[in-house]
């Protein structure tokens, strides 16, 4: 018997990491139009919308039954499940998958991962590596909740304008802001978003977060990893020309989930790591 790890499609997983998983899609929409995350549209196409659409995207939860089907795939494979599923703070996905859990009594774990994107993202490399290490599913489902806690996942926003869209900021904010080139340093707190800092323009906001990094200290003995919101990378190779030697040549790159970048907007920079 063998243990298998569930994601949804807000992690930001690796092509490596990916191929090892099942991935439970959100669905996406763009005013009457309606995609499966990851299925029907990729990454660089929800940006590619996300710029040129008048219409502000949402996202629907994923459902308990697909939630089942990617369950009972694994359970009648003789395996047990653990599934690592986004902040129930952020979305009622977890719901789901513990509703869909109810069916498979004593085979499926359902860990809340109180994060999203590269968060989820790292918290599901290292349970990858607790199967590899041969714990039970009871005792990886354990360790995960003691090691969410040390997860930290920020992110400089490049531009206020979809934090205004989406509600999160008035329009008299986001223009003030606008005009002072003011970049938020956005981080997930207790498993909400949360506005940490502010920065003059993207150097000094680039350097915020770096202090807030070195400030709670990396465990470079578990996963890491930077992303990016946006068609391109060009914002991510400019804070990796400001961080100097915080982040390693090495470290995994990922374009972040559509569900963060709704928010977030193109040019976002992220980090996700284990805090000491």
């Amino acid at each position: 018997m063998g243990i298998r790890i569930v994601v949804d499609s807000t992690a930001d997983l690796t092509p490596q990491v990916r191929q090892r998983v099942i991935v439970v899609p959100l669905t996406i929409h763009f005013g009457e139009e309606e995609f499966v995350d990851g299925v029907n549209i990729t990454g660089q196409e929800f940006y590619e919308k996300l710029v040129t659409s008048k219409m502000m995207p949402s996202t629907s939860q994923a459902t308990p039954y697909a939630f089942s089907a990617a369950f009972g795939q694994a359970v009648a494979d003789g395996d047990e499940v653990v599934a690592i599923v986004v902040s129930s703070k952020l979305s009622g996905t977890y719901q789901s998958a513990v509703i869909a859990a109810e069916d498979y009594p004593g085979k499926v774990h359902v860990v809340d991962s109180l994060n999203i994107a590269l968060g989820s993202a790292i918290l599901t490399e290292y349970a990858l590596r607790l199967v590899d290490e041969g714990h039970s599913a009871q005792e990886i489902t354990s360790l995960l909740e003691a090691a969410r806690e040390r997860v930290r996942l920020m992110a400089v926003v490049d531009t206020l304008e979809y934090l205004q869209r989406g509600g999160r900021l008035s329009k008299t904010a986001a223009i003030a802001g606008g005009l002072l080139s003011i970049k938020p340093i956005i981080g997930l707190v207790d498993g909400e978003i949360k506005v940490l800092a502010k920065g003059r323009g993207n150097k000094q906001a680039n350097n915020l977060m770096n202090q807030e990094v070195v400030k709670t200290g990396i465990d470079a003995s578990v996963p890491m990893m930077l992303g990016y919101t946006g068609t391109d990378d060009e914002f991510l190779r400019k804070y990796r020309q400001d961080s100097g030697e915080l982040w390693s040549a090495d470290t995994p790159e990922s374009l972040v989930c559509g569900v963060v970048g709704t928010h977030a907007g193109p040019g976002a920079v992220a980090v996700a790591f284990f805090s000491k």
